[in-house]
């Protein structure tokens, strides 16, 4: 099967392919590293509609790998913002400066694998589109392809193991960065998690998920666990016009971004509280906001005060220019919940 799977599919690939501003064309030599690594570390759990504006940003700001080492992380963390899982953004400035003082990106999946933030895929997937290493590469989307064309029926995470060895078995040597984009191609657009359409797809012919009748059922899902729901509080302290802004800490949710004040939730535990400035706190509403591992449900207080009060290391931000600041999505939402109550009143 292997060597027709991979002939149908390059053939299907090559009038099919997306065409994205991170890839070469078809047959054409591989994109430069650092367009590929960075599109692929913004790419991890985030849709391609999401990426394209901040990957154009990111390229016309930064447009080499050199110019990228150099920059200022809170600079990378604020144009970042609202992309989400900020560990990325982190460990893209980390692997930025270590490549760079290497003189540029290694070229094989072993070697890109000590990177920061590059685990088995990314490694993998660099590795064939800008080298034309044969490597495996196994996302979400091939991972449904191979289960499917194999009805491998193990549930996942378990089933991961025989995906991977079936992934194995049809990636082809030559071409090995359009077959792994050809992959990816098929399962964002034809054998979706939903409705795939079988009948447009290169592979429909000899795939055992469709001679079941129900392709659908694949890749087979343990039971989902319930989110644990943590409460937390965020502070809106204000001061003519300018809102108190503080930088959380390095490690942890959210680490190194600037947001509002909170009162120290986390993964593990709710909120205490505790407010940090005495006086007439207001409600302004809450936020929900779902992390990888918990949901969160936000309140925001807000405090008008007079003078320079403030708690703690910090500082006053512009309200007006306060998209300025690269405030992560959960904050965003928070300040847009104070400004929507502030124009209601």
């Amino acid at each position: 099967m292997a060597a027709s799977v991979s002939d149908r599919l390059l053939a299907w690939y090559d009038r099919h392919h997306r065409d994205l501003p991170w890839r070469a064309p078809p047959g054409a030599p591989p994109m430069d590293p650092y367009r590929v690594w960075l599109s692929e570390i913004m790419l991890q759990q985030t849709t391609v509609a999401a990426v394209k504006p901040y990957f154009a940003a990111f390229v016309t700001r930064w447009p080499t790998l050199a110019d990228l080492a150099a920059a200022d992380e809170a600079d990378v963390l604020a144009a970042w913002a609202g992309l989400g899982y900020y560990s990325r953004a982190r460990n893209l400035v980390r692997a930025a400066r270590l490549a760079a003082a290497s003189g540029g990106f290694p070229q094989t999946e072993a070697e890109l694998r000590q990177l920061p933030g590059l685990g088995a895929y990314t490694a993998a997937a660099i590795a064939a589109i800008a080298f034309g290493e044969r490597a495996v590469v196994v996302d979400a989307n091939v991972e449904r392809v191979v289960s499917r064309l194999f009805a491998i029926a193990d549930p996942l995470p378990g089933g991961r193991r025989a995906i991977r060895q079936a992934a194995d078995a049809i990636t082809p040597t030559a071409r090995a960065g359009d077959f792994a984009q050809a992959m990816m191609d098929l399962g964002a657009t034809i054998c979706t998690a939903r409705a795939p359409r079988c009948l447009l797809c290169p592979l429909a012919a000899g795939c055992r998920g469709r001679e079941t009748g129900d392709p659908q059922q694949y890749p087979v899902k343990a039971p989902r666990r319930e989110k644990a729901l943590r409460r937390g509080t965020a502070f809106w302290i204000e001061r003519d016009g300018l809102v108190w802004l503080v930088r959380r800490p390095p490690a942890g949710i959210l680490g190194g971004m600037r947001a509002l004040p909170a009162d120290g939730w986390d993964a593990r535990i709710d909120g205490d509280a505790a407010l940090p400035l005495p006086g007439m706190w207001q409600s302004a509403g809450a936020v929900r906001h779902v992390f990888t591992h918990f949901a969160l449900e936000l309140e925001v207080l807000v405090l008008a005060v007079h003078e320079d009060a403030a708690p703690g290391p910090g500082q006053w931000w512009p309200v007006d220019r306060l998209d300025e600041a690269g405030l992560p999505t959960l904050f965003e939402r928070a300040a847009r919940l104070v400004l929507a109550a502030r124009e209601g009143n």
